[in-house]
């Protein structure tokens, strides 16, 4: 395991996996250095990007707030292995999100922890996922403009998409999707968007065929099932959001079951709220997060103690 240089507070930690495909996947940790962290977060980075440069100012925040960051890589994303870009099931990635993010939850030292997932874009879909597959394992979820909807503008026409569903068997890997530059639509501040560039773990070709049938599958899908949404949220999203369509977040906060749940919409903010806007826009979008998480974490809840009880009966037992 690669140990980073200290950040001030922050311990920061590198490794790899290897996932049911036998492919390496990396993964990174942020914990405070001098105490015992208030609950564990985990980062679901968004399409075409990853988590240890791009969403290291976001764990590093959060660390300073007093929590534990875990971080992976995608299949074919970031530092892990598979070809760049691709996403060729979808369900397979949230497998091995949900096994690493679950083997960590049940250390022993983490057991008595609240367990939050937060996820950007594509990754506020892998969090609605993962709440699915375990209706009732995590704690809540901090959804950054979730891609419960590919907005409009970003997707191609109607006999352009049924085409490209069919290729999609056939060719999966061409990199052939029309669209818009998603760098220049989801960050508002150009130094970002030049950093985005010039970090060689970001995918910036075209769309992958089989990739782009998965992003609109699931993301269909989740649209269509945001009443199934049972875990406390907040969800957040520019008005000026052109890469996912800030109305299905309000829809998402409308029609989901969950009783405790939260909207924050930015006015004249774009897709990028946790790294592409001015350091003032990002403050507020931090200060809300972080409010969130505090509040939650400092209550607990009926699973923790349900967990804790079924520990103390079963040393009483022993």
């Amino acid at each position: 395991m690669a140990q980073a240089p200290d950040l001030g507070g922050v311990k920061y930690e590198e490794d790899y996996i290897v996932n049911s495909r036998g492919l390496k996947l990396f993964t990174c940790k942020w914990i405070p250095e001098n105490q015992e962290p208030k609950a564990l977060i985990f980062l679901c980075h968004g399409y075409a990007m990853e988590c240890s440069i791009t969403m290291n100012s976001t764990a590093t925040r959060l660390v300073k707030a007093g929590f534990a960051v875990y971080g992976i890589d995608y299949e074919g994303h970031g530092k892990s292995e598979g070809l760049q870009g691709l996403v060729n099931r979808f369900d397979n990635v949230v497998d091995d999100c949900s096994d690493h993010f679950s083997t960590i939850c049940e250390k022993k030292e983490n057991k008595g922890k609240m367990r939050y997932l937060l996820g950007e874009s594509m990754g506020g879909a892998m969090c609605l996922l993962l709440h699915r597959k375990k209706p009732d394992y995590w704690d809540g979820a901090v959804l950054v403009a979730p891609m419960c909807k590919i907005a409009d503008d970003m997707k191609p026409s109607p006999i352009v998409i049924s085409i490209l569903t069919r290729l999609s068997t056939i060719i999966p890997t061409w990199k052939i999707i029309p669209g818009q530059d998603i760098i220049d639509l989801a960050f508002k501040e150009p130094e970002i968007r030049k950093q985005v560039r010039a970090n060689p773990y970001c995918y910036k070709g075209k769309t992958r065929l089989r990739t782009g049938y998965e992003l609109l599958r699931i993301s269909t899908d989740i649209e269509k099932r945001l009443q199934e949404v049972s875990l406390p949220f907040l969800v957040l999203h520019g008005e000026e959001d052109r890469v996912t369509d800030k109305a299905v977040s309000q829809q998402l906060h409308e029609l989901a079951s969950s009783t405790d749940k939260t909207i924050k919409m930015y006015p004249e903010m774009w897709h990028g709220l946790l790294y592409g806007e001015p350091q003032q826009n990002l403050d507020i979008v931090y200060a809300d997060i972080i409010s969130w998480l505090e509040k939650r974490s400092s209550l607990g809840n009926s699973r923790l103690e349900r967990e804790q009880k079924h520990e103390n009966d079963r040393s009483l037992k022993d």
